[in-house]
């Protein structure tokens, strides 16, 4: 997914997640979903700006993962590397309390995939997701 600004890769990334959701009949885990692709694909934007994130949906063992992959790298400075994982917990505080509501869990981490980066995921179980906001 190309990051052109986060308003509208937010949007964009959101609208897909629910297109997905529906065509696999999963519609219930779309109020929880849409909330948390936003929340990551935002964060994604602001700590690695202009540059493309890649967006995972999967579902397997009753629970829907949403990835998204930036390209910031982790910094090898300690002090540097606590201040960047401080913005980014700072940055996803919505989404965080959005994923407890659901009794899921999130995280991040080095990205293994291809040029590094950070990935970011989090994790909502069928049954919480299905009832959020509900």
């Amino acid at each position: 997914m190309s990051s052109w600004g986060t308003g509208p890769s937010a949007q964009i990334a959101r609208a897909a997640v629910r297109s997905v959701l529906q065509a696999y009949r999963l519609d219930p885990l779309a109020p929880a979903a849409e909330q948390v692709t936003g929340e990551l694909v935002a964060a994604g934007w602001r700590l690695d700006p202009g540059r493309s994130l890649y967006l995972s949906v999967r579902y397997r063992d009753d629970a829907l993962r949403l990835t998204v992959y930036d390209g910031h790298a982790p910094h090898a400075h300690p002090r540097l590397a606590a201040h960047c994982e401080a913005r980014r917990r700072a940055a996803l505080r919505v989404m965080g309390a959005v994923v407890r509501d659901c009794g899921g869990a999130w995280g991040f981490g080095e990205s293994r995939e291809p040029g590094g980066g950070t990935r970011t995921w989090a994790n909502l179980p069928r049954a919480g997701a299905a009832t959020y906001l509900g």
